[in-house]
């Protein structure tokens, strides 16, 4: 299947209008555990969030790690699916324009996009850490997707990851420290493994940490010439890592953007058009259903 031309010609900036979506307009949430996740005993159930003067939704106060599902129509479904971290310093989470903005453009165009809440490590008086809880949330959404993939006419072997900024770190670490699932567990959740099958780097942080293996997922990466050092020249290192063991990696660097552009219809120039280059990126891969 080739991605429609329809998608390609489609104005990105028109294509997003009115995505700064108000809470009665966001799928209804899925908590990844229903009996609540293992360290979040007795927590609040409900998030705060506040909204910025640019429509921004930024969540905060996560203690249970939920996801919204896009779901496209059945006539358009490519059979991938991706769950998207939002960023924000593992101190709350820019939810629109790194998240639901790009979930729904995704989903118009046949991809099944899932935005994440993960527990907040960096929030004041935070009793989680990024190794133990917040990755747990990304695996286990992973996970959470995998085992609903037939429902949702989700190719099990198609389902990716993707993160921007602090989510970024969330997103690399779930491909480097995934699990293979477990077929006697007795959360059916956990029979399925969280490997991740491709993911997507978008200004990630801490990318010291990045590990490349042969295991590695396919990577796309996008980042701005004008980000911190560890970003903009960390990507290029970090896409080294792939080039030189042999992973398929894909990165865009651009000259005119800095860290945050996210998904905004107000995006200008090159950057703006990074998601068109996603979607391409994942029909190379293969990740889409052929006729």
């Amino acid at each position: 299947m080739n991605i429609p031309k329809l998608f390609l010609s489609l104005s990105f900036a028109s294509a997003l209008a009115g995505t700064s979506m108000n809470a009665a307009e966001l799928p209804e949430r899925i908590l990844l555990w229903t009996d609540g996740a293992p360290g979040s005993e007795d927590k609040p159930a409900e998030e705060s969030v506040r909204v910025t003067d640019g429509g921004d939704r930024v969540v905060s106060n996560v203690h249970q790690p939920c996801v919204f599902p896009y779901l496209p129509c059945a006539d358009l479904a490519t059979g991938a699916a991706v769950v998207i971290a939002p960023g924000g310093g593992h101190r709350e989470l820019w939810s629109t324009h790194e998240g639901h903005n790009l979930a729904k453009w995704l989903s118009e165009r046949g991809v099944a996009a899932f935005v994440l809440y993960t527990r907040l490590p960096r929030e004041k008086d935070s009793t989680y850490t990024i190794d133990e809880h917040a990755l747990a949330d990304t695996q286990r959404a992973i996970q959470f997707v995998r085992s609903r993939a037939n429902e949702w006419q989700i190719n099990p072997t198609r389902i990716g990851v993707m993160g921007f900024s602090a989510g970024g770190e969330l997103a690399a670490l779930a491909d480097m420290r995934f699990n293979a699932g477990k077929a006697d567990a007795k959360d059916a959740i956990e029979h399925v493994g969280s490997k991740p099958d491709f993911v997507g780097l978008i200004y990630p942080g801490s990318s010291s940490r990045f590990e490349v293996s042969k295991e590695s997922a396919p990577v796309f990466i996008a980042c701005g010439f004008n980000d911190r050092p560890d970003i903009s020249k960390g990507m290029a290192e970090v896409y080294l890592k792939y080039k030189e063991i042999g992973v398929p990696a894909e990165l865009h660097i651009y000259a005119k953007a800095g860290h945050g552009f996210g998904v905004r219809d107000s995006l200008k120039g090159a950057v703006g058009k990074w998601p068109e280059r996603y979607l391409e990126w994942l029909d190379d891969m293969g990740m889409f259903k052929r006729e």
